[in-house]
């Protein structure tokens, strides 16, 4: 689990390509290598990846073709940075919210609206049908990072970002039209498929 505080970026040293699976190899910020061991989870982008191999502070992942193919990690290159998050520690305080590291999919940035004092991103759906999942004033996962919905219009729902997140994160990067990985709120994910079930149950019965 992650909370999605980013506490770093990674910059990628290496992919090796193989048939429908790739290794990245991340150069690791010094700080977060603390106790790090194989096996250990990591989140790249906010894709939960293992730790195969341990090389300094050179660190290999194996993604496989599902994660490469519902993932912006399918189309980073050598010398890209990514957000870095290690697993949440049963001590740690949670200051977003939890993640699972499960990219659900992506959106793309259609629009970014910049001004003296606020940093807006309006973002559009690769798979428009979790459009429901997102509530104004909700959570959202979005490369990572554990962000507030600034408002759902039209079937695009918008973010607003703090000096601190531009700064900590790649974010501040991107541009329009460049994808990010989507993480829904699993919370609002389970009341929303549990109200639907529940109003379709009630229609079927009131109509036979």
């Amino acid at each position: 689990m992650f909370t999605g505080i980013i506490q770093g970026k990674a910059k990628i040293e290496s992919i090796e390509t193989k048939k429908d699976f790739k290794t990245h190899v991340i150069r690791m910020p010094s700080d977060l290598l603390d106790e790090l061991k194989l096996g250990a989870s990591i989140a790249h982008n906010g894709v939960c990846l293992t730790v195969t191999r341990i090389n300094g502070d050179l660190l290999s992942f194996d993604l496989m073709q599902e994660t490469l193919r519902i993932t912006n990690l399918g189309e980073v290159a050598v010398g890209d940075e990514i957000n870095i998050e290690r697993a949440m520690k049963m001590s740690d305080e949670i200051g977003g919210h939890l993640l699972s590291g499960h990219v659900y999919s992506m959106a793309r940035i259609d629009e970014i609206r910049q001004t003296e004092n606020n940093y807006q991103i309006w973002f559009s759906l690769l798979q428009p049908h979790l459009i429901k999942y997102i509530l104004t004033k909700g959570y959202i996962g979005i490369d990572g990072i554990s962000l507030t919905v600034g408002s759902v219009e039209n079937g695009r729902f918008c973010v607003n970002l703090i000096p601190e997140t531009l700064q900590r994160t790649i974010i501040s990067d991107k541009t329009v039209g460049d994808k990010v990985n989507l993480e829904i709120d699993s919370q609002t994910q389970a009341v929303v498929d549990t109200v639907e079930r529940y109003l379709g149950e009630k229609v079927h019965l009131e109509t036979k």
